[in-house]
């Protein structure tokens, strides 16, 4: 379980990424470090809090997304990866 758990962190961490390829060039790296960081340090979580985490990664890409007028429809990987 904790394994499957694993590759989805994973694969919502490169999905994030990819959403920061289509912020402005200047904001990118911000947004990179930031999103690195975040995962890193939510690497020890207790899995019961694991879907609620999921939920703010998808939430806040929205947000982030919706700042700089990009079209949310490119996150739609991304709420399959976190709400599967």
């Amino acid at each position: 379980m904790f394994a499957i758990e694993m590759q989805k962190a994973l694969r919502a961490y490169g999905e994030v990424l990819r959403l920061v390829r289509r912020l402005p060039k200047d904001t990118r790296p911000y947004y990179a470090k930031y999103t690195r960081e975040n995962f890193v340090n939510y690497r020890e979580v207790d899995p019961s809090d694991l879907q609620d985490l999921f939920k703010r990664t998808y939430t806040h890409a929205l947000w982030v997304l919706n700042k700089y007028s990009v079209d949310e429809a490119a996150a739609n990987k991304l709420k399959g990866v976190c709400f599967d």
